[in-house]
């Protein structure tokens, strides 16, 4: 009992010790010269491993004794011998060292062995045309590291903000100063009928276009689409029947239906794989799509982010090539 009372006093004196210390009065430098010294014995040697000459690594010690408030090391039969306070600090001060240098190191990532969860936020037409490729560079890169795909909040900008989500996919328009940008590929839209459509012999003009019943997929809610500006622009609207928040449903209800659905491209092309869907031009000018990747500045130079937004520029890279 006596001995834990002594060891907490001593504790206690040395806290209060440290809390009286001037930080700005300490040299790192000088704590790296204790831990050299602990190591080789000697001030020659511990000066050589700093890559100071024999003057310099004593006057260095000099200053380090004045610093920690004690000689720390004194001369031995078998060359220099700790200080009981110098056996007090040694692994303390090794630590603190090493934790300093894990602070100021570079953070690395090594895919095969994280773990953890990245969160996308994405529509359903941009994870069904980027989640598999994905996907499959997880299992093989990253087996341990999961995928999570949000729950969509319009356009997903506020979730990227607040720090919900590590990234999110989608055509963006003005975003935060806060958040990044990159753009992922080109593409366009596309008309889809169910695969017996009178339309897929007869063709589709402009002015069948708009007497046809259409289905639109609603995203965010807010704003017309580039389809109904485009139409705007020539005083022309179309019937819309029935809007759903989803592609996926959109071109399902297609397929068995007289109705008609425009969406991008690359979708159109990977859903026509699945369903007894056909393709039409569409018969309209509209502005090409710009899909892109947006994120926060608070993940933009950490290494698992850098990772994986780098697997999403590979991803995409195939579409130029796949076609």
């Amino acid at each position: 009992m006596v001995d834990d009372c002594a060891t907490y006093i001593n504790d206690m004196e040395v806290i209060a010790n440290m809390r009286q210390v001037d930080l700005s009065r300490v040299d790192l430098n000088l704590l790296k010269l204790f831990e050299a010294l602990v190591r080789e014995r000697s001030v020659t040697q511990a000066g050589l491993r700093l890559g100071l000459s024999q003057p310099a690594a004593s006057r260095a010690l000099g200053r380090l004794r004045t610093m920690l408030g004690d000689r720390l090391v004194v001369r031995g039969k078998l060359g220099l011998e700790l200080t009981p306070r110098g056996e007090m600090l040694a692994a303390p001060v090794a630590k603190l060292l090493d934790d300093a240098r894990g602070i100021v190191s570079p953070a690395v990532f090594d895919p095969a062995s994280a773990t953890g969860r990245i969160t996308i936020a994405a529509h359903d037409h941009l994870s069904l045309t980027v989640l598999a490729g994905l996907i499959a560079r997880f299992e093989r890169h990253a087996p341990a590291l999961s995928l999570h795909i949000a729950q969509p909040v319009g356009d997903n900008v506020r979730l990227v903000e607040q720090g919900d989500v590590d990234l999110a996919l989608g055509i963006f328009e003005t975003l935060p100063g806060s958040l990044h940008r990159r753009r992922l590929y080109a593409d366009s839209l596309v008309c889809v009928v169910r695969s017996d459509h009178p339309c897929v012999t007869d063709g589709l003009s402009l002015e069948r276009y708009v007497t046809l019943r259409h289905i639109t997929v609603t995203i965010s809610g807010v704003g017309e689409s580039a389809v109904e500006v485009a139409l705007s622009t020539l005083g022309l609207t179309r019937q819309v029947a029935l809007r759903v928040p989803h592609f996926l449903a959109g071109a399902m209800l297609v397929a068995d239906s007289d109705m008609i659905l425009t969406l991008p491209s690359r979708l159109a092309h990977l859903l026509a794989k699945r369903l007894p869907l056909a393709l039409l031009d569409l018969p309209l000018k509209v502005a090409p799509l710009s899909p892109a990747m947006i994120w926060n500045e608070r993940f933009h130079g950490d290494p698992a982010h850098v990772w994986v937004r780098q697997q999403l520029v590979d991803v995409v890279a195939s579409f130029n090539t796949a076609g």
